[in-house]
């Protein structure tokens, strides 16, 4: 089985309807008419409503215990699939909206990864912003996150409503953020089109989630490959809300052959029915990549992670083993 990390996948949107409805019982709370089907998959119609629903879940996450479950329960998944690592995004807003401190969230989050270590699996943790919850909200979590640094949490993004929220709004989160040493990531290219990458190429990014409508603009592509940026690519998310109308059309064989520098994503896995396994073999039965050109793509997620220089050394050496 080939090794996997995954760089890209959000906190919350990880959990299945089935645990969703756990905690809704568990915090005796009614679970949102028409979030999920009788067949157990989440119900919506578009990105904009894929946001509602993903929001509504979301809120059902109310406790650290919460988090913990949310979190060791999707480790220990893709440890089956073969994941040796993965960069958890979580965000702060979404555990204020419900009371939830940002101390409690990550109590909870950082026990989950404890916990499942015993998988043989390992991960961080990048905060998120919400770029529709305003730029100075934006702010708020990057300095809290810089001001009160914790073990686990490597890195800060920015997600949400893409089109109309520049990335240039929230510049000055970012430089907070990398003056503390935070890896920086940001996400563009996916709803927005080549624009949205090149203002995410104006913060201090090493990494940008999605990027792939970079495709639509050859220089772009080839600054990309230059200056060694990393996408976090999400084959089946972007298939399923239909920024690209298939697999046949998604841009990811032909950025790899551009050299790019790309990583596999399940994004937000049960709303999609993607996985990390799932997404390798995608890129191997559908787009054409290799099982050498798969293992390159572990191998970059390791390079492109946010965490420290010596659980790189301890991750690199479990590829090799395998």
């Amino acid at each position: 089985m080939i090794p996997k990390a995954e760089l890209h996948v959000h906190l919350e949107g990880t959990a299945p309807p089935e645990l969703v409805a756990r905690l809704a019982r568990r915090n005796d709370l009614p679970v949102p008419d028409g979030l999920f089907d009788d067949a157990q998959r989440f119900v919506y119609d578009g990105f904009s409503d894929f946001l509602r629903a993903y929001d509504q879940a979301a809120s059902m996450i109310r406790t650290a215990r919460d988090y913990r479950d949310v979190t060791y329960e999707y480790l220990r998944a893709i440890a089956l699939e073969g994941a040796i690592y993965a960069e958890l995004t979580a965000s702060p807003d979404h555990a204020a909206l419900v009371g939830l401190s940002e101390d409690e969230m990550l109590a909870g989050i950082a026990q989950g990864i404890d916990d499942a270590r015993e998988h043989g699996v390992e991960a961080r943790v990048l905060l998120v912003a919400v770029r529709n919850f305003g730029a100075e909200r934006a702010l708020l979590v990057a300095r809290r996150a810089a001001e009160r640094p914790h073990p686990y949490v490597v890195g800060f993004s920015m997600a949400g409503e893409e089109v109309g929220h520049p990335a240039a709004w929230y510049a000055e989160a970012y430089a907070v953020a990398a003056r503390a040493g935070l890896g920086c990531t940001y996400h563009a290219g996916e709803w927005d089109g080549p624009a949205s990458v090149r203002g995410a190429l104006e913060l201090p990014v090493t990494r940008i989630a999605h990027g792939v409508r970079a495709i639509e603009d050859p220089a772009l592509v080839g600054e990309l490959a230059r200056r060694q940026v990393v996408l976090e690519c999400c084959p089946t998310s972007n298939v399923v809300l239909g920024v690209f109308e298939g697999y046949a059309a998604h841009p990811l064989r032909a950025l790899a052959d551009a050299g790019v520098r790309l990583t596999l994503g399940s994004d937000d896995p049960p709303y999609f029915g993607a996985s990390i396994g799932g997404e390798y073999d995608v890129a191997r039965e559908r787009l054409g990549f290799s099982d050498d050109e798969l293992r390159a793509i572990t191998a970059t997620a390791i390079d492109a992670a946010f965490c420290d220089d010596a659980l790189k050394r301890t991750l690199r050496e479990r590829i090799a083993l395998v």
